[in-house]
Formats: C-alpha cells, sequence, structure tokens
C-alpha cells in the first residue's frame, strides 16, 4: 500500500512538523519530570482519585508509546519514505495530538484542570478521526508493510491508551471540582465509564482490526482493576470484566473477522 512518490516541499514540511511535535511530546515529560516544575502527572490524577483511579505501573506503557512515536516520526523524515496515503492524511492529525500530549503535561503541572480535559479528549479526537476515516485503508494493509508496522501500530496504541486516559481525566477533574453529578453514586459513574469506554474501544477494534488499539486500552482497564479491588471492588471488577471483554474482543475482531481479507495485525 506504500507509494513509491517522493515527498513535495509541502509534504516535507508536514514530515518536519511531525518530528518536531514528537520531540516536543517526548521531550516535554522528561524535562518537567527532572526538573521538578509544578505537579507531577501522579499528582495532579491524586486530587480527584476518589471515583476511578489507575495503578502506577499502568503508566509504564508510555515508554513504548513515546518509542512508537518516536519510531514514526523519524520515518517520516527519511527521504526515501514513499508519500502513501496513510503518510499524508495522519501527519497533521498526528502533530496535533503530538503537541496536545506536551501540553498536557504542563497543563497538568500547573493544575488547570479544565483544561486539561479539553486538551485530551481534543487530542484523542484528533488521531482517532482520522484513524477511523481511513479504517478500510488500513485493513486493506499487509502485515509487514511498513505503514502497519511504523505508523497504524504507533498512532493506533496512542489513540487505544487516551481512550481509557481521556474519560478518566474527565472523571477526575469532576471529582476533584465536587461537580459529579448526583444522579449516580460515584461507584455507579465509575462503573458507567468503564462500560462506556469499553464500549468505544471494542467499536474502533471492528473497525480497525487491528490489536494496537486494543491492547493499551485493556491495559488501562487492567491498571483500574488492580488500583481500586480494595477500595471499590465493584468498580475494580467491572474493570476486570471490561479489560478482558476487549482483549478477547478485539483478538476475534483482529483474527477471525473476514479471515483473508481484512485479518492482517
Amino acid at each position: 500500500m506504500s507509494s513509491i512518490l517522493r515527498p513535495t516541499p509541502a509534504q516535507r514540511t508536514r514530515r518536519l512538523a511531525v518530528l518536531a511535535a514528537a520531540v516536543f511530546a517526548i521531550a516535554v515529560p522528561l524535562i518537567q519530570n527532572l526538573a521538578g516544575l509544578g505537579l507531577t502527572q501522579a499528582e495532579f490524577a491524586a486530587e480527584g482519585d476518589g471515583t476511578l483511579r489507575v495503578a502506577g505501573y499502568a503508566f509504564s506503557i508510555w515508554g513504548l508509546i513515546y518509542l512508537g512515536i518516536l519510531a514514526y516520526a523519524v520515518r517520516q523524515a527519511l527521504p526515501q519514505t514513499g508519500e502513501s496515503i496513510l503518510v499524508n492524511r495522519m501527519g497533521w492529525p498526528s502533530v496535533v495530538t503530538f503537541f496536545g500530549i506536551g501540553f498536557w503535561i504542563i497543563i497538568a503541572a500547573l493544575n488547570l484542570k479544565v483544561a486539561s480535559v479539553v486538551i485530551i479528549f481534543a487530542s484523542l479526537i484528533a488521531l482517532l478521526a482520522p484513524l477511523l476515516a481511513l479504517s478500510r485503508s488500513i485493513r486493506a494493509l499487509g502485515r509487514t508493510e511498513r505503514d502497519r508496522l511504523l505508523l497504524v501500530w504507533p498512532l493506533a496504541a496512542l489513540a487505544g491508551w487516551l481512550t481509557v486516559a481521556a474519560p478518566l481525566n474527565l472523571i477526575t477533574t469532576l471529582t476533584a471540582l465536587q461537580a459529579l453529578p448526583e444522579l449516580l453514586s460515584p461507584t455507579l459513574w465509575a462503573m458507567l465509564a468503564v462500560v462506556a469506554t469499553a464500549g468505544v474501544a471494542l467499536a474502533v477494534t471492528m473497525a480497525l482490526r487491528t490489536l494496537a488499539y486494543p491492547l493499551p486500552a485493556a491495559w488501562g482497564l487492567l491498571g483500574a482493576f488492580v488500583a481500586e479491588q480494595t477500595d471499590n471492588p465493584a468498580a475494580a471488577f467491572t474493570a476486570l470484566a471490561a479489560a478482558v471483554a476487549l482483549l478477547v474482543g478485539g483478538i476475534l475482531l483482529v483474527f477471525r473477522l473476514k479471515p483473508g481479507v481484512d485479518r492482517a495485525v
């Protein structure tokens, strides 16, 4: 599926923007943590984690996500990389998302809770919308094509994690601001958030049919189970069931749906 067409000057500018945004996204948390500027991400989340939280170990997935982002961006900068449909149409959306996740670190350090929700949802939508729009092209990729390995996998993995992180950020912010609607108890809100997240993730997985998306989402839901199983077992076991359903459903969708046509991981 990758084109052999070489990029035009405008396309090279876009590719350099991708690389710059990726460097920004990776550098900001490193600088913030090393310099100790403002709140850490854990301190920011702790102010509103009374309704739903994720175990700290789950955030280690960012190491893999950042490696994927870097691989994707470096490939963009290589002159021999062809200008495929996916390279072309995912370029600017990935720039928006990379700058978004970098700015989120700054916003969290400044403890700007409402702004953090806006930024994380904007980052998710900016990436997920074009991925879904290009789902047929993604499904048509061969298992070992470079666009699948070095574009779809890094971007889908980031989108999968943000699918869990965005609603978690929302419910954490509402809890911290004491703005969680009283229509339901905090436990029921937590369970509803988990079920809704898993439902969205399964729907996206059905469209993309790549394990890169549901695996990070299931990992995040499993982190919620680990964190809440003592204090909030109802929410914890809902998260566990959602993680298992997403993992099993993702495997079935990727490997069983239309085998031989749309089956590549």
